[in-house]
């Protein structure tokens, strides 16, 4: 009788995976992450010259920004849910190359569907990539060194936005405006590289995302999946599109309002009752996370909405070009840079509630001396505020990135990360939609108070516009002219006037409201450990 001969790859032994190496995978993760994030805010400087390329009103283009930011928030939450169907490194991949794809067509866009169309493709990519990344660098950091991981994040997602502008002007005052997008392929396929070499899933994770997409596949979420992009995509309109059409004054913002507002209740009871949801809503039931979750979104708001005014004040008030704008708003980015690492080196040795702190503190009297700003106000007068707001942003977003996300489980930081990428995207629009909206109502007001008092029968006013008259009239002008000139550049500088009152007025709310959100950071739980996602998990989050 034969015998049976066992061969060399029966008995060979598994060959041991080679040990990951934390740096190279966080270098080839945050390529994606940054670029997304940079994508947020490099399309506004080039808005002019892609308006004229497509043929588009100044009213039209801005679907260029909306399609893509109503794509980023509708892929976040389903960041979790896509890596246990498809596995998350797949995931990641996968929505690259569709950020670098999409990134080569609005290059190549060639009038204005296409480019919202590819706009849009494009933040169907860039919504996994930042919190995909998260949750990769929470499960390959070992315990003791998740503020570190947090800080090199948080890097990423803050000084994205703060470059970008610097970045897209640059491009467009030197080159085409599409370079602002081809930029992003060299870049992406060097990613795309280094993740398929170097990052590694864990088996155990593997597994059990396995076992659960299973039970995923038999009881499909669609109706949570439907409910959620209707959802998302309807509130972003409304944020993005209110303070253009006037909010309520319109019945496609109020229509946007309504189904908005009845598809995200309908979703919460869906996903709170489904068998298998799409989205894990359970998990605001750890303290932790709830309290570092939706503070961050809080703070988010009032960020976003700081660093929004001060490129607006320069550019449209102060002269400056956007490369000027961004090389002065450059000390910000470099103390972040510089401050970051040092925070998450402090995390887990000075309670969170305590960095966080000290950071509203910071960011807080950084707005209040910006409402010092004036017309004569030049790059050096600048500097140290934002270097205050610097200190102050990478204090706050570190400890509350890693605070939020201290008491997950492993198999649940995706789930995890995608909603807190969501609730800090959306506290980011609120916070730009109500300042925007201010900033309109007070330059009217303004301006309505300055002219109250320009009587020409008093005399500082009637001096004022002898003495521009005279001068007008030393350069050519006839009297009829001169006059005429004196009292457009009375009411150009009327104008300015209002809009600088405008900017202060909001300045010192946003030192406000930092001071009103001060003292929620006593509600900010901190984990039972540092990286206590490695532990095990002390309430039930099962879906």
């Amino acid at each position: 009788m034969a015998t049976a001969v066992a061969t060399p790859e029966v008995l060979a032994p598994a060959v041991p995976k080679a040990p990951v190496n934390k740096w190279l995978v966080t270098l080839s993760v945050t390529f994606g992450t940054l670029m997304g994030a940079i994508d947020s805010s490099i399309v506004n400087v080039a808005l002019p010259q892609i308006r004229g390329a497509v043929g588009a009103t100044v009213q039209e283009i801005t679907w260029a920004t909306t399609g893509f930011v109503i794509a980023t928030v509708m892929v976040m939450p389903l960041t979790g849910f896509l890596g246990r169907m498809f596995g998350q490194k797949r995931v990641y991949l996968a929505c690259l190359v569709l950020f670098v794809a999409g990134s080569f067509l609005c290059g190549l866009a060639w009038n204005l569907p296409t480019l919202v169309l590819f706009r849009f493709l494009q933040g169907l990519g860039a919504g996994a990539l930042q919190p995909t990344e998260q949750a990769i660098l929470r499960q390959t950091f070992p315990p003791k060194e998740q503020g570190t991981a947090m800080a090199i994040f948080g890097m990423a997602v803050m000084v994205g936005p703060a470059i970008g502008p610097t970045l897209g002007g640059y491009i467009v005052d030197n080159w085409h405006w599409s370079w602002i997008f081809f930029i992003n392929v060299p870049v992406g396929i060097l990613g795309f590289f280094m993740v398929a070499r170097f990052v590694q899933e864990d088996d155990q994770l593997r597994a059990t995302a396995r076992r659960e997409a299973e039970q995923q596949r038999k009881h499909m979420d669609w109706a949570g999946i439907t409910l959620l992009c209707m959802g998302l995509a309807t509130l972003q309109y409304f944020l993005e599109e209110g303070q253009a059409d006037d909010w309520f004054e319109s019945p496609v913002i109020v229509i946007c309002a309504i189904i908005s507002a009845t598809c995200l209740i309908a979703f919460v009871i869906r996903e709170l009752t489904a068998v298998a949801p799409a989205v894990n809503l359970r998990l605001f039931k750890d303290p932790v996370f709830a309290s570092g979750t939706l503070l961050g979104a809080l703070v988010f708001a009032v960020l976003m909405a700081s660093m929004f005014l001060l490129p607006v004040f320069m550019q449209e008030l102060l002269g400056f070009t956007a490369t000027q704008s961004g090389f002065s708003l450059m000390p910000r980015t470099l103390v972040m840079m510089l401050m970051m690492p040092i925070v998450g080196r402090l995390y887990g040795k000075v309670p969170a509630r305590v960095l966080v702190g000290i950071g509203i503190v910071f960011a807080g009297f950084g707005a209040f001396e910006m409402s010092h700003f004036s017309l004569a106000t030049g790059s050096s007068n600048i500097i140290a505020a934002i270097a205050l707001q610097g200190v102050g942003f990478s204090m706050m977003f570190v400890p509350l990135s890693a605070t939020a996300l201290g008491s997950i489980p492993r198999e649940r930081m995706a789930d995890a990360t995608g909603l807190n990428s969501l609730l800090r995207q959306i506290g980011g629009s609120v916070g730009l939609a109500i300042f925007t909206t201010l900033l309109s109502r007070y330059s009217v007001l303004s301006k309505a108070s300055i002219a109250s008092h320009l009587n020409p029968e008093r005399w500082e006013v009637a001096s004022r516009m002898a003495a521009t008259q005279k001068g007008l009239m030393q350069h050519g002008l006839d009297a009829a002219s001169a006059s005429m000139a004196s009292l457009q550049m009375m009411v150009g500088n009327v104008s300015r006037q209002a809009m600088v009152l405008a900017f202060d007025k909001l300045f010192v709310l946003a030192a406000m409201m930092f001071v009103v959100v001060l003292p929620l950071v006593y509600f900010l739980k901190d984990p039972p450990s540092v990286g206590g996602s490695h532990e095990k998990p002390h309430i039930d989050v099962e879906i």
